[in-house]
This record gives C-alpha cells, structure tokens and sequence, in this order.
C-alpha cells in the first residue's frame, strides 16, 4: 500500500540564500529599509547610466546574469519593478527595496558606473570646459547627447504631477545640472571600493 507524502500547513519552502557578491556590502547598524530618497537616488543613477549608453537596460540585465544576481533580478519586469519604487515616477509603487535588493543594484551600478569610467571622466571634463569657457553644452556633441537622453528619459518617466519633477521640467538648466551632478556620483563609485562606497553614503544622514 503505498503513502502518499503531506507537509504541514504552515510548511514554507527555504529561501534561496543571497547571492554572494552582496556580502561585499555591508550591514548598516538600525537600517532595516530603504528611505524614499535611497530609491528616488538609486533609480536616478540607473537613469544615467541609460543615457550613457544606448540598451542600457539590457546591459544591467547582462550584469546581473554575470554577477549571479539572477535570484534577486530575473527578468526585465523585474527591474523595471524595483526601480518604480522611487516616489518620482509616474509608475510608482509603494512596495519599497528590501536590503539585498538595493544591495544588487548598488552592485550594478557600480559595475555599469566602472566600465563607463572613461567616457564619464571625459563628459565631466568636457563639461567643465565648456563652463570655463563660457560656451553652450551643445558645443561638445558627446555630452550634449547624454544630457539630451537624459532629459528625454526624465520627461518620458518622472510624474509631473510631483513639485520637485514639476521644478526640474519647468527649468531646464535645473535638469542639466541634475544629469550632470549624477555624472559626478557614478565616477564616485567607480575604482577601489567603489561599491562599498556607493552604499553606505546612501544612508548619509540616516543611520544613527
């Protein structure tokens, strides 16, 4: 007489460990969450990356494979669902990043952020030039394209319907700055340490 095999009720299946290469961030004191502005500054960055590079979604998704991030970031929806947590989108979800999900695109980030190292030194110093010169962004055909994707991408996915997003759409030197003070950050957070970096000054002003 065979015996068929029942689990208890309130059996639950082990979660998958987290991949490895999160362990080379580490845990914060008193942070169990991510603040609204950690997400509005993830997602920001990502934006960036973007407009550095043309599939540049397909590029993230690429990593994460290769950084064996795919328990966290499997698909396209995926990410495009974690980065609706930031509060300025205009698909906006409530449901927020735990810690390992942050956690894995900090590491992309970072990874895209360190590939780019160079073209993002020459956009800085492009735009430096210009500054000192007195002339237009548009004079550097390479940083007038990233600013200019950049703001396609902000216009096309940010709600304007929020007071900060309304302020940069009404005020386009405000959206230039912006893309180019992300430019600054993605430099931060490439070389050694730059990951580990990148993390804990998200949490700048937030962990007591």
């Amino acid at each position: 007489m065979s015996q068929s095999a029942s689990l208890p009720s309130d059996y639950q299946l082990p979660s998958r460990p987290n991949p490895l290469i999160l362990d080379s961030l580490p845990d914060l004191p008193n942070v169990d969450g991510c603040s609204p502005r950690i997400h509005q500054r993830i997602d920001l960055l990502l934006l960036a990356i973007e407009a550095l590079e043309l599939g540049g979604s397909e590029y993230m998704l690429a990593t994460a494979k290769d950084l064996e991030l795919h328990s966290i970031i499997d698909n396209r929806v995926t990410l495009w669902r974690l980065r609706c947590t930031n509060p300025w989108r205009r698909s906006y979800t409530r449901s927020g990043l735990t810690i390992p999900q942050a956690k894995a695109l900090v590491v992309i980030i970072s990874d895209r952020a360190r590939r780019l190292t160079m073209l993002i030194r020459q956009l800085l110093t492009a735009y430096n030039d210009t500054q000192a010169k007195g002339l237009p962004l548009e004079q550097h055909f390479r940083l007038s394209e990233y600013i200019e994707r950049f703001r396609t991408h902000f216009r096309s996915r940010m709600n304007p319907r929020r007071a900060k997003v309304a302020l940069y759409l009404d005020q386009e030197d405000l959206l230039n700055q912006l893309a180019i003070a992300l430019l600054t950050q993605l430099l931060f957070c490439t070389g050694v340490a730059g990951r580990q970096r990148l993390w804990i000054s998200l949490f700048d002003g937030e962990v007591l």
